[in-house]
């Protein structure tokens, strides 16, 4: 089976990763997703885009490789999108206009409940299934025949989880993945550290970069921070975590590792987004655990509320044993992972 894949995130290719352990050696991947997964058209160190400004300006540049993905859809059997709304979904429209019979698989579906929840009728109009990983997301659908909750990609990809609180001296940080993201958190997380006596500080660095991008991202670090590309196994070693918002804060609160949410946006993009979205959190775990015991799991800290003082009182203040005993109802929430589910969806099982 020839499959047309457009994964253009780091974390969709993560969970497309575990995915491929589950389907039969003979699926075939073809279009845009990390080259240790085959040989794609595109490689991801293209794609990279950060916010509503960024994106405007790559905009001819998205619309040729849509285009492209259409040509090669062709001669594909299927066609798995995953996540990246903004792109996908114009795909989609494109691939079913052109193609009327050709399957559209849509898994890790754009965040409808949060805004813009006219997708939705686009996702049921252009995609044939609907892979949710959130438990509450297909009540808002009404083709409910094409929407299925498959489980949670996080529960197949952590190894290790935590059934009570570990006595550590290991603090991790995780200023985000995107330059700009790391640019305006890493100050405040080196102070942070240099206040942490008798603490090993442990920085976690996306595994997809090089010496020199560490080096030209992050500069001098050495004298804060260890280094460690391996979030989970770090994460799980780790007493406490100072996280940006993003994947690794439902990553922290699954493997059972407290931490406090902090986020710095570009103030133009903070103001649309705030505009838009109608959240009372924006951690994935709060809105998660919101469904469970309409409560708060973590702290969370955005704009000029992350400063040093306010995060290093929440890690002091931080009730530890609360926090382990709601990630067990977090996961127990959650299910089951999601890589089985969706291969059977793909081959038809």
């Amino acid at each position: 089976m020839r499959l047309l894949v457009c994964a253009l995130e780091t974390s969709s290719n993560i969970h497309l990763k575990e995915l491929k352990k589950s389907l039969n050696s003979d699926v075939e991947f073809v279009g845009v997703f990390d080259k240790e997964l085959g040989t794609p058209y595109m490689d991801l160190s293209n794609l990279a885009i950060m916010g509503f400004i960024d994106a405007i300006k790559k905009l001819r540049f998205f619309f040729k490789l849509r285009d492209d993905l259409v040509e090669l859809a062709k001669d594909c059997d299927k066609v798995l999108l995953m996540d990246s709304s903004g792109f996908n979904l114009p795909l989609a429209k494109k691939i079913k206009q052109t193609y009327p019979n050709k399957e559209i698989i849509y898994y890790i579906l754009p965040q409808a409940w949060a805004w813009k929840r006219k997708r939705v009728f686009a996702l049921e109009k252009y995609c044939d299934k609907l892979c949710s990983i959130l438990p509450f997301e297909s009540e808002i659908y009404t083709q409910k025949d094409k929407i299925k909750y498959v489980g949670h990609p996080l529960l197949d990809e952590i190894k290790e989880y935590k059934e009570e609180l570990i006595q550590s001296n290991i603090i991790s940080f995780m200023p985000g993945s995107r330059r700009s993201e790391i640019k305006r958190l890493l100050p405040i997380y080196k102070e942070i550290a240099s206040k942490l006596e008798n603490k090993k500080c442990v920085l976690i660095v996306p595994a997809k970069f090089s010496q020199d991008e560490i080096k030209d991202i992050y500069g001098n670090i050495c004298m804060f921070f260890e280094i460690s590309t391996n979030a989970h196994k770090t994460l799980y070693e780790s007493e406490f975590a100072f996280i940006c918002s993003g994947t690794a804060t439902l990553e922290s609160a699954l493997i059972g590792t407290p931490f406090v949410l902090s986020y710095i946006a570009k103030s133009l993009d903070y103001f649309i987004g705030r505009k838009l979205v109608k959240l009372e959190y924006v951690g994935l775990a709060n809105i998660l655990y919101k469904c469970i015991d309409n409560t708060v799991l973590h702290k969370e800290l955005l704009q000029d509320e992350v400063t040093v003082k306010n995060l290093f009182d929440i890690y002091e203040d931080f009730n530890r044993e609360e926090f382990i005993k709601n990630v067990h109802k977090l996961r127990d929430y959650l299910q089951k992972g999601s890589s089985k589910e969706v291969a059977k969806i793909i081959e038809n099982e």
